[in-house]
């Protein structure tokens, strides 16, 4: 732990150097890239006994919320956010430890279907259960505070193009 807060000391820096326009978004940014470095480690750090990273576990919970299962790969790839190559290294290593299983498309030949098996459901279930407790629930930040912080982020990623508004 620092005796001091490092994006405080870059905000001061900016603001010296004349970029005071521009100090309050790199304090945000900076800020936001930081604190999700946090929310990563501790969900990993939770997810770890479990045998679990957070990759595999989002893969798991799209299959878990999906109506039958099984979702194509290019599907899970686009609702996850991330590129081809991420979601095949997540579905290998998941179909490994066989949480998943691929099945060709019934209808076209071009798609493969990922289908979450009892153990990958189980395992997910089971990682919500700890999720939700020593993470989720866990957060000391007021609800309203909260609510604040998605909505102005949500603002943020329809400015990106993430989605219409």
């Amino acid at each position: 732990m620092l005796a001091y807060d490092p994006i405080a000391v870059a905000r001061r820096q900016w603001e010296e150097h004349g970029w005071d326009a521009a100090a309050p978004a790199m304090t945000l940014m900076t800020s936001v890239v930081r604190v999700q470095q946090i929310f990563v480690n501790r969900i990993e750090q939770e997810l770890r006994p479990i045998g679990l990273s957070l990759a595999r576990f989002e893969v798991l919970m799209m299959l878990v919320f999906s109506r039958t299962g099984e979702l194509p790969l290019g599907k899970l790839g686009s609702r996850l956010q991330v590129q081809p190559g991420a979601i095949t290294n997540a579905i290998d290593r998941c179909e490994a430890d066989g949480m998943v299983v691929r099945l060709p498309h019934p209808t076209d030949g071009r798609t493969t279907l990922a289908r979450i098996t009892r153990k990958g459901r189980a395992k997910a279930l089971k990682a919500v259960e700890v999720l939700n407790e020593r993470v989720y629930e866990a957060l000391d930040v007021p609800a309203d505070k909260i609510e604040d912080l998605v909505d102005l982020l949500r603002t943020v990623r329809c400015q990106a193009g993430d989605f219409p508004e």
